[in-house]
């Protein structure tokens, strides 16, 4: 039981630090943004890309397109299927448990092996020219993203 805590520990961290890996806008350095510095700008950014998000309808990407999601629906069919292993060998419940970490670190050690799960990942072209657009508005120049 001990190593399915730590490898579940291990499995929570790998997708806590894939969580981070969003393009972001670059700025230009105008008058604005020198008038404003780099904190307010950042908050400006993390605005505009929620607000273009929301504008978009596109706040979360398909299971397919996202290891972290991918993983969590690998524990769940692993869960399942060590569920069913486990009865049949009389412990459901550790059967299931090892499943569910099973699969998850498997879906994403995939994903880290296929090189996904740490790429920064695009955004969709609609939402990417209405953060544009909102950053626009505030007095910025964005000049690409990364």
């Amino acid at each position: 039981m001990k190593s399915i805590a730590r490898i579940t520990k291990y499995a929570l961290c790998l997708v806590v630090i894939s969580g981070c890996a969003a393009q972001k806008p670059v700025l230009s350095s105008n008058a604005h943004l020198t008038t404003v510095g780099p904190t307010a700008a950042e908050r400006d950014i993390d605005e505009c890309i929620a607000k273009a998000g929301a504008e978009a309808g596109q706040n979360k990407q398909a299971a397919t397109e996202n290891p972290v999601a991918g993983a969590a629906t690998s524990s769940v069919a692993g869960a399942a299927a060590g569920g069913a292993g486990g009865a049949i060998f009389g412990n459901a419940g550790q059967g299931a448990a090892a499943g569910a970490v099973g699969g998850a670190v498997g879906s994403l050690t995939m994903a880290l092996l296929q090189g996904r799960l740490f790429e920064r990942k695009p955004p969709e072209p609609i939402t990417r020219q209405l953060t544009e657009r909102c950053l626009r508005e505030k007095g910025y120049e964005p000049v690409g993203w990364r």
